[in-house]
């Protein structure tokens, strides 16, 4: 009799679980979306994963937001002005807004959402983001915003999560447990109602966001860090977005599939990067020399092939001009381009009798494996040894933040669609995420002017003459710039490729029958 009742007992439990599970399918008012990754958080001043923020972005508005082609648009904020100098901007509130609870938003509100991001209690490790800004405060229905220096993509900035409008007053009640609420309080445009770890998390619409435009009823979030999962997924119809899928499958995707394949140009680099604390690569001439000997055009279209644009320099195409950087030798033949390598190894001490030899680490992925062993396989001819090592994504970038590396696979998606966004990054500033450990007052001073001038096409010169005292140097090896990969269902409709890669829930719609 009790074996009975177990069985009946499990039966009855895993018939709930399918209905769980059904409820994260496609549907007529509901948009299944795949990330690459879990959730890191609900916070929006404390994730800086991808995945997360774009889960953030879709509950959290601020006083701007992001459009469908991933510019900058009024959020809370219905219009803004600056100051002649740049420095002050106004943005004024749309009148009577609300959280999803019902709870007023006003002016107030974000001078104490700024103090709460600056706070160490905080730890937000998206901080350093807004640094730039002195204060913020109210002014009527005004929200004031200084700065330290002009920054003419504020608006973009302020685009961001960890500055969106949160509940601040039920975080006076409970703290940090505020994200446990179910619906939990949002301001923007959905909010979460479940959240399943590693199953899924599902949105419904926020009753009180200040829009009338109409939205899907239902976003499912569900993270899927195997793409090739992902893809299959996608093509069996339990999902209507990818964020990725394998590049071993790009040709036959876009012979098969053409209408759902979305692959452009992204605000991304791909390079690796070289530990300059200690020898071999504490001297540029060795650097210099590995650079010379790597065939980047053959990497992009023959290891990688889905439409990457090989790159020499750090900045995408488009940020400060339409054309990227290219050091003087770029455009060598490859014997000459050897030959000056093998002068630079010499005259640094390398040659057959005395190789020189590392090893090269990247995190876990067969696309990383192929470029790897590419960059090991064109530097042989310069007698060098390069073993491989590879280990799973958190230990390898432990490792690069402690320094444990000599060259290691690194990479910068930007937050921001602006120059300054890549080339903080390699600021001795920035401490351990300078993985590289590069130091050079001459890009610090040269990138400092940069910041501080209001001018944009002044701007524009000093930022593309700090990346050429960036590459000189080669800290970094550049190899390829990031294109998207995703995978759209045709009975989709909002999606719009833009370099940023943002695709807000809000903009995305189900075509109608």
């Amino acid at each position: 009799m009790r074996f009975t009742t177990l069985i009946v007992l499990l039966v009855i439990l895993a018939g709930c679980s399918n209905r769980v599970g059904s409820d994260s399918t496609p549907g007529p008012d509901q948009i299944v979306r795949l990330s690459d990754s879990e959730i890191k958080g609900l916070d929006p001043q404390k994730i800086s994963d991808l995945s997360s923020i774009r889960v953030a972005a879709d509950q959290f508005e601020g006083l701007t937001r992001h459009s469908a082609t991933g510019e900058a648009e009024p959020g809370l904020a219905e219009s803004w002005s600056t100051s002649e100098d740049g420095l002050e901007w106004a943005f004024l509130l749309r009148p009577g807004l609300k959280f999803s609870d019902g709870k007023p938003i006003s002016a107030h509100l974000f001078a104490e959402i700024f103090d709460r991001l600056k706070s160490p209690e905080t730890a937000s490790p998206t901080k350093a983001l807004f640094e730039n800004i002195r204060s913020i405060h109210a002014q009527d229905a005004h929200v004031i915003v200084s700065l330290n220096s002009p920054t003419p993509q504020l608006p973009e900035l302020l685009a961001h999560p960890a500055l969106a409008a949160i509940p601040l007053h039920r975080i006076l009640e409970v703290g940090d447990n505020w994200t446990n609420d179910r619906p939990m309080i949002t301001s923007g445009a959905y909010r979460l109602k479940r959240w399943l770890l590693n199953d899924h998390a599902k949105l419904e619409q926020n009753p009180n966001w200040h829009s009338e435009i109409e939205l899907t009823n239902n976003i499912i979030w569900k993270p899927m860090d195997d793409s090739l999962s992902g893809m299959r997924l996608f093509l069996a119809g339990d999902a209507d977005i990818t964020a990725d899928y394998p590049p071993s499958r790009h040709g036959w995707l876009k012979s098969n599939h053409l209408e759902e394949v979305q692959s452009v140009a992204y605000l991304g680099s791909y390079y690796f990067a070289f530990n300059t604390r200690k020898p071999p690569f504490d001297d540029a001439r060795v650097r210099r020399a590995l650079s010379m000997a790597v065939e980047r055009a053959w990497i992009a279209d023959k290891v990688i092939g889905v439409g990457n644009l090989p790159a020499w320099g750090l900045l995408p195409p488009g940020l400060v001009s339409d054309s990227d950087y290219k050091p003087e030798w770029a455009n060598w033949p490859r014997n000459q381009r050897l030959e000056a390598a093998r002068s630079l190894l010499a005259e640094a001490g390398y040659n057959a009798k005395r190789p020189l030899r590392f090893e090269i680490r990247f995190n876990s992925s067969a696309e990383h494996r192929r470029v790897s062993v590419a960059l090991a396989a064109m530097w042989k001819p310069l007698d060098v040894e390069a073993n491989l090592f590879n280990s799973e994504a958190a230990l390898h970038f432990a490792a690069l933040r402690q320094h444990d590396f000599l060259l290691a696979r690194s990479g910068w998606i930007a937050d921001l669609p602006t120059p300054e966004n890549f080339l903080l990054v390699h600021q001795e500033a920035n401490g351990a995420g300078n993985y590289s450990g590069y130091e050079n007052p001459s890009y610090d001073a040269v990138l400092s002017r940069a910041i501080a001038e209001a001018e944009f096409q002044k701007r524009k010169q000093l930022m593309r003459e700090a990346e050429k005292i960036l590459i000189d140097d080669m800290p970094i090896l550049p190899l390829y710039f990031y294109v998207t990969r995703s995978l759209v269902s045709k009975r989709i409709v909002g999606w719009n490729n833009n370099i940023s890669n943002v695709h807000p829930s809000r903009t995305l719609r189900i075509k109608a029958k």
